[in-house]
């Protein structure tokens, strides 16, 4: 038994398992979606395609294999049209490097802007951002935000020929192709009504997590918050709610978050100058019409 336990934990099964899980469990969904009704779709389709996106951060980190190419293979399959897995993946390792968490000039997933561009926007953006740093804002318009900011920087670059874009968006396509093949082909679910029952609804899930997961302070170490008390959503997220682990730790498995927390809790609270909230009913209750973060970065001087 030892043994056994030992290969499972060198392999990572659960990661394996998960993978599994949500590839299958879309199939299955997909596949019964027209005996189903909106209602019970919607919540089913939002938890795989959020959770798909937590597996494919936990790929980025090099599981549950040593192969990179393996683990892209695995993040590879497009389930949320939008966001090819390779550039996600730059994406998040530019976040992860240096001393930049937060600093929007440095960190690709910051939701600051800097003074610069702060002062160029109109007063229609201006509202936009401010709506979407409260939590209600991050849930209902996030999505969009994120999908056409997102969309219409990666059209900017393929207009100009940037080969790095091509590279990633020809192989992109052809599995977004893949999708709606099965999706639409098959299973016969109309487009739209992939994109309002499984992507959109995904996609706020997975902006719940990171709606408090930083904010912006002088000091590295007191950036990253902690979110105890998510047994459902911890789930979903992969134990990222205790992120402050995860950016301390970025090669620890998910499963193995929980206990490195318990085991340095106390430390690990005040090194972050006790950011710490008690649920994700917490954070709503905080900031659901109430702003996180005003959107100019504190500490930039330029503008």
């Amino acid at each position: 038994m030892v043994r056994v336990l030992a290969m499972w934990r060198r392999f990572e099964g659960p990661t394996w398992i998960l993978a599994a899980a949500i590839l299958g469990g879309w199939c299955l969904l997909t596949w019964w979606h027209a005996r189903l009704s909106w209602w019970q779709v919607l919540p089913l389709g939002a938890w795989l395609i959020a959770w798909q996106m937590s597996l494919q951060h936990e790929l980025i980190h090099g599981h549950p294999t040593r192969n990179p190419r393996i683990n892209a293979a695995l993040g590879f399959p497009p389930l949320g049209l939008w966001l090819p897995f390779a550039r996600y993946r730059e994406s998040h390792l530019a976040h992860h490097a240096g001393d930049g968490l937060t600093d929007p000039r440095r960190d690709p997933e910051s939701f600051y802007v800097t003074s610069e561009a702060w002062s160029g926007m109109g007063p229609v953006r201006r509202a936009l951002i401010q709506a979407n740093n409260t939590f209600v804002g991050r849930v209902l318009i996030g999505p969009a935000l994120s999908i056409v900011g997102f969309i219409t920087a990666e059209a900017g670059a393929l207009a100009r020929g940037e080969w790095d874009a091509w590279r990633i968006w020809i192989p992109h396509a052809i599995g977004v192709a893949a999708v709606l093949a099965w999706t639409w082909g098959v299973c016969g679910i109309p487009p739209w009504s992939y994109l309002a029952l499984y992507v959109y609804p995904g996609l706020s899930l997975t902006l719940i997590r990171s709606f408090a997961e930083h904010r912006a302070e002088a000091e590295v170490s007191h950036r990253t918050a902690i979110v105890e008390n998510a047994p459902v959503l911890g789930l979903l997220f992969l134990n990222n709610n205790l992120h402050v682990v995860h950016h301390q730790r970025p090669g620890l498995p998910w499963y193995e978050i929980p206990a490195a927390y318990r085991r340095d809790r106390a430390r690990l609270i005040a090194e972050n100058e006790n950011l710490v909230y008690r649920g994700y009913g917490d954070v709503a209750r905080r900031h659901l019409l109430t702003t996180h973060h005003r959107p100019v970065h504190p500490l930039d001087t330029t503008g």
